[in-house]
């Protein structure tokens, strides 16, 4: 069994993969799990393992079916920028990475508390998954969606939305682009959790070796963006 197949099968059951970038972007390995999988116990794994920021990284459909902005186009909106000029000084034209930012809202379940706790973003990550589903079973259209994600959720939360590029693998290569294509590759909605692996010190992304050595000691499937990009690609 390839590599990629073996990240399919992991994520099928609900399993984690560990997938690095590349030594052209960020330079990171994230440790993703699909997100209707989800439970507090994994969310308690990504903030104790990784140490980086935890984040939802969705489809671009996903983010067309609900109607989510990029954060960067709502903070340059001119009349936005009119009405808070402290806008037009924190402009993002400066990542070393990319062009762009893939951040979109961010997001609590309302049947949270402060919406922080595992068991909170547990609900908030899983319940966005199902909630996609579901509507997309039953064709909902754009405006019922928007009005059953509002039902449901409110801005701003604790778990920050990353919505893939138009285009995905094609158009960029971030982990948002790389965690959705994953998830699709499985059958599953193009929703999936992860978090940045740092090293212990937090100084640093965690290197490849010792991503790669410590997803080995847990039996955690370790995959490359150019691997999977290869497959996605073909």
């Amino acid at each position: 069994m390839g590599k990629v197949d073996e990240a399919i099968a992991a994520f099928c059951t609900g399993k984690p993969v560990c997938l690095f970038d590349s030594e052209y972007r960020e330079g990171e390995t994230d440790l993703l799990f699909p997100a209707a999988s989800v439970v507090p116990a994994m969310m308690r794994q990504l903030r104790q393992d990784c140490g980086g920021l935890l984040f939802l990284a969705i489809g671009d459909e996903v983010g067309e079916r609900f109607g989510l902005p990029w954060l960067q186009d709502l903070h340059t909106n001119p009349d936005l920028v009119a009405a808070h000029p402290v806008l037009s000084e924190l402009v993002t034209d400066d990542l070393q990475y990319d062009s762009r930012s893939a951040f979109t809202l961010s997001l609590n379940h309302r049947n949270t508390y402060t919406g922080i706790t595992d068991k909170d973003r547990a609900l908030t990550t899983r319940r966005f998954a199902e909630l996609f589903s579901e509507l997309e079973s039953s064709g909902a259209d754009e405006v019922a969606s928007r009005k059953a994600l509002g039902e449901e959720f409110r801005t701003p939360g604790h778990i920050p939305v990353c919505r893939e590029t138009p285009g995905g693998l094609s158009a960029r290569e971030g982990h948002t682009e790389l965690a959705v294509a994953l998830a699709r590759l499985a059958g599953l909605p193009p929703v999936v959790i992860g978090a940045e692996m740092l090293q212990p010190d937090g100084d640093l992304a965690l290197t490849v070796a010792a991503s790669r050595a410590w997803a080995l000691e847990r039996g955690i499937p370790f995959l490359s963006g150019e691997e999977l990009k290869a497959v996605v690609l073909q």
